[in-house]
């Protein structure tokens, strides 16, 4: 099993700037990927962006343009980098570890969340 320990969320001004942080304990070595989903009232959880442990990233309609993604293996940690945030952006971010199975499947563990309020 993995543990999630998410930090970074907050209040930002519309066009700044937030860094989430997101570190990995636990049965790291089943580790496939890292990443970032959220989740505003109503509607479903959102890919934000994610990250294999071999460092090839992959992003959802929200973050194209505007977040980056990186892994420090050293320190399990993954690191969303979000500007030009706007008030869409508000909503709960969730870490997401994909972990892989002892048949190979992959599963979800996930962080408890973390607020992101875009607002002047």
């Amino acid at each position: 099993q993995v543990q999630l320990e998410e930090s970074g969320g907050g209040l930002v001004q519309p066009g700044g700037s937030l860094r989430l942080s997101c570190a990995a304990s636990g049965n790291i070595d089943s580790l496939a990927a890292m990443g970032w989903y959220r989740q505003a009232p109503g509607p479903e959880r959102e890919l934000v962006a994610a990250i294999t442990v071999g460092g090839t990233p992959m992003f959802g309609d929200p973050a194209k343009g505007r977040f980056t993604i990186s892994l420090d293996a050293a320190k399990n940690t993954a690191y969303l980098q979000m500007d030009g945030l706007k008030a869409g952006d508000t909503a709960v971010y969730y870490c997401n570890a994909k972990v892989l199975g002892p048949d190979q499947s992959l599963n979800d563990e996930w962080g408890q969340g973390t607020v992101v309020t875009v607002s002047s």
